[in-house]
């Protein structure tokens, strides 16, 4: 299957209607997450700045799961 790549607002949309199904307000997933509320509103409206480790703690808390599949090895890739 091939690796699809999110966009921030992509991000954002699935963690508003994540937060919705599971009839959470913003400050209560905030609080909850351990993050700001202003944090959140920015994440749900597609921040392309935001925190990773901050997204990865919302995501987590919602029970979203997050893969990164990295590219098969292939020798003509430099490695540094």
């Amino acid at each position: 299957m091939p690796a699809r790549i999110l966009t921030p607002a992509e991000i954002g949309g699935i963690v508003r209607r994540t937060r919705k199904a599971a009839g959470l307000r913003q400050y209560e997933l905030a609080g909850t997450a351990g993050v700001g509320l202003r944090f959140l509103v920015e994440l749900e409206a597609g921040k392309s700045t935001a925190q990773i480790g901050k997204t990865l703690q919302v995501l987590q808390t919602l029970g979203c799961t997050l893969d990164i599949v990295p590219p098969p090895e292939d020798k003509s890739v430099r490695r540094e």
